[in-house]
């Protein structure tokens, strides 16, 4: 989801591996010597940006949560207005791009969210509930006739479609990016337009 092009800091390396090897072994197999060993430090090394491993796993799903509304936000007020389809494809983007970009966030939130201490488990639970209303009120927009619970009923299909990214293969073995976006882009506004039908 990030868009900057500057070298990401120590922290959001030791981020992105403990979600690469989280997602690959599970929380429970993972030790905090193979995260440092990952990013070319010592696992103690690790106490100095981090508390331990929960404080990591917290860090990552509570992040992303936000970092998806946020960014949801961002592209709402960038229409400014404009037209609701439009918009709707630039939240659909978006999503694809965390889908595409941060498989492993995915795997992590299936498998892990359990872990959380319950604060954290409730705030990532919040923002996501904000996310999804953000998107209801924009599909509303798009099909009027739909009514609210099926409008979110659809969107959290469409997340479940876009959210199986991890089990498209490796990533190596998908047909490109730009394909494969271009697909989950295309069977997310089916599923949209077949919930808008009724």
């Amino acid at each position: 989801m990030a868009t900057r092009t500057d070298a990401p800091t120590r922290r959001e390396q030791i981020l992105k591996e403990a979600a690469r090897l989280f997602a690959e072994r599970g929380f429970h197999g993972v030790g905090v010597d193979e995260i440092g060993a990952a990013v070319g430090i010592s696992g103690p090394g690790l106490y100095r940006h981090f508390a331990g491993k929960d404080a990591m796993l917290a860090e990552l799903l509570v992040g992303i949560s936000g970092q998806l509304l946020t960014g949801a936000k961002r592209r709402l007020a960038e229409a400014d207005g404009g037209p609701a389809d439009a918009v709707l494809d630039s939240l659909i983007e978006g999503h694809i791009d965390f889908a595409l970009d941060d498989r492993p966030l995915i795997t992590l939130h299936d498998r892990e969210l359990d872990r959380l201490r319950d604060s954290d488990r409730k705030l990532v639970r919040q923002l996501q509930r904000q996310y999804v209303e953000l998107w209801v009120e924009v599909l509303r927009e798009v099909y009027p006739g739909i009514a609210e619970p099926a409008a979110r009923s659809a969107v959290h299909s469409v997340f479940g479609l876009l959210n199986s990214t991890p089990h498209l293969g490796r990533p190596g073995s998908l047909p490109g990016r730009g394909a494969t976006a271009e697909l989950l882009h295309r069977m997310a506004r089916g599923a949209f337009a077949a919930a808008g039908a009724e």
